[in-house]
Formats: structure tokens, C-alpha cells, sequence
């Protein structure tokens, strides 16, 4: 039996099979359109962040503006948040997993729209699995 992770994320990770990320990373002298890479597969996501496959390592802190696009949908879910790590993917055809926490959700600079906040929720309820419940006559992990 192996130790569990201590899960640190306040939010329920959910998969939505198909949806992809285009992301452009925010410089200072930089364009404000064009995305440095599209259609990058999203591996899960929670209210609080994201992960997805590139083809590129992404620094470390770097602000990011992302496009969720989501299959079915019509319109992206944009999103600003911040590269928290980006890890080699050896083996795979895309070279890069990558980790970004959304900004907090707000009407103030740099802070996400509350609408957005209500649209993640609504995909959340849609695509997040239900757990099963226990059954009290078999043991747990910890059981007999």
C-alpha cells in the first residue's frame, strides 16, 4: 500500500473530453493578439486552475491569457491566470504538461469576470464524476 498525495487544490478537478486551450503569454511590449500556441489539449481542470499539454516549457510565474475552448460550445471561456509549473513530457507528442492557477474571480484589474466563475461551475456539474459512496459493510483502507 503507497502513500497518498496531500491533495493541496481547494477545487474538484474535472475532465471535459475534447476541450483545448490556445494561450498567449502576457509580455510587457507584446501584441495583444495572436496566441502562442493553439489547440493544446486539456488534461483537467477546477475552478482554480488548469492543466494542459504543449509543445512549449512555460516560465514559471509567467502571466498567462488563456481560451478554453469547449466542444458544443460557441463562444471560448477566457481566462487570465498564472503559470504555477510546466514539467518535460517524455515519450509524448506533446513535449510539455503545464499548470495554471486562474486568477481570483472579480470586477477588478487582472481578476477574471464573475460570469466566467458561473460558467466553470455550470461545465463542473456537467463533466465532474460523482463519487461513489462507501459502503459501510465493506472495510476501508484501513479496515479489518
Amino acid at each position: 500500500m503507497g502513500v497518498k498525495e496531500i491533495e493541496r487544490r481547494l477545487c474538484q478537478r474535472f475532465k471535459i473530453p475534447g476541450a483545448t486551450v490556445s494561450y498567449r503569454i502576457t509580455r510587457l511590449f507584446s501584441p495583444k493578439s495572436g496566441n502562442d500556441e493553439e489547440f493544446c489539449p486539456i488534461l483537467d481542470l477546477s475552478r482554480g486552475g488548469i492543466r494542459f499539454l504543449t509543445q512549449k516549457p512555460l516560465k514559471f510565474k509567467s502571466k498567462v491569457t488563456i481560451q478554453l475552448s469547449i466542444p458544443g460550445e460557441r463562444v471560448p471561456i477566457d481566462l487570465k491566470g498564472r503559470v504555477r509549473w510546466s514539467t518535460f513530457n517524455a515519450g509524448k507528442s506533446y513535449k510539455y504538461q503545464a499548470g495554471v492557477q486562474i486568477n481570483p474571480y472579480g470586477l477588478e484589474k487582472h481578476q477574471n469576470v464573475p460570469q466566467t466563475l458561473t460558467k466553470i461551475v455550470a461545465l463542473e456539474s456537467k463533466f465532474i464524476e460523482p463519487e461513489e459512496p462507501s459502503d459501510p459493510s465493506k472495510p476501508g483502507e484501513f479496515g479489518a
